[in-house]
């Protein structure tokens, strides 16, 4: 017995030693960025542990307090630019979800002609990349009068969002018993109600879990925002980024600083729904 309690023990040291290693090799870059962004000095030279070196909040300043002045007025243009890319995300994630929800219950529980065919026609969706639309869609964009707007950047991601919405909540749909639906249905409902008082709520985890992938997704997305938008009021958080590394200079230590506070949505959002995470992930594993 005191064998075996001790072979336990060593073998638990073990498993969290590596876990810690595995940790610490996955935060190292982070502590870095942490590092540079609060640092007084620039390009700090190279050491093992990451330091601020002589802290300083002015990186950080300097990122969250950019201004604009328009007409003699000044306006926060930090702020604006964050609004911009929330509304953006949630916006994507929003008609994404709504627009897949109906859409992947439909494939997931009836059977009508093209039905193959619609699902590998938005499964070829899904084999370009964004920057291969970048053209087209800026031709269209111009055409509609949706240039340096929101609206057109939230069609545009829409355009990819909705088709990865439809694949995951499928499988989440077709993981839920026929029963709880025919069972609701015999008891008086009508299988509008049955979906909506049965589905709808099994399914919520997955949802939430589909709808935070489509928000990451736009949030984190640069291409079509760079090639899309001109003003730069109407930017989102990467555009802002980016602009951070010039041709011939960076400023890595302003860089730092806003991807941090440019991280902070996403951290807060994750938060929120990680009891829907490991549900929603894999509820959509089981078929489709």
């Amino acid at each position: 017995m005191a064998l075996k309690q001790s072979t336990r023990v060593i073998e638990s040291v073990l498993a969290h030693g590596v876990l810690i290693l595995a940790v610490g090799f996955a935060l190292y870059p982070v502590l870095w960025v942490v590092a540079l962004a609060f640092s007084g000095v620039s390009d700090p030279a190279p050491r093992v542990l990451p330091v601020p070196v002589e802290p300083t909040l002015d990186h950080l300043v300097e990122v969250v307090g950019s201004t604009q002045t328009v007409g003699g007025e000044t306006r926060w243009l930090f702020g604006r630019q964050l609004a911009n890319s929330l509304i953006v995300s949630l916006a994507t994630a929003a008609v994404g979800v709504l627009i897949a929800i109906p859409t992947a219950y439909a494939l997931a529980r009836f059977d009508f002609v093209g039905k193959r065919g619609g699902v590998k026609l938005l499964l070829a969706t899904q084999m370009f990349p964004a920057v291969a639309s970048a053209i087209p869609l800026y031709i269209l964009l111009d055409r509609l009068s949706l240039l340096n707007s929101l609206t057109g950047l939230v069609l545009c991601y829409a355009t990819t969002a909705v088709p990865f919405a439809i694949f995951q909540l499928r499988g989440a749909f077709e993981t839920i018993p026929v029963d709880l639906e025919e069972a609701a249905m015999v008891d008086g409902a009508t299988r509008f109600q049955a979906f909506v008082r049965v589905v709808l709520p099994a399914a919520r985890p997955a949802i939430a879990v589909t709808a935070l992938f489509a928000f990451m997704s736009a949030y984190n997305e640069f291409i079509l925002a760079a090639t899309l938008l001109g003003k730069e009021e109407m930017y989102t958080l990467p555009v802002v980024l980016q602009r951070f590394i010039g041709e011939y200079d960076a400023q890595w230590e302003a860089f730092a600083a806003g991807a941090l506070v440019v991280s902070l949505p996403v951290m807060a959002l994750f938060y929120v729904a990680q009891r829907h995470l490991v549900a929603g992930l894999t509820a959509g594993s089981v078929k489709g």
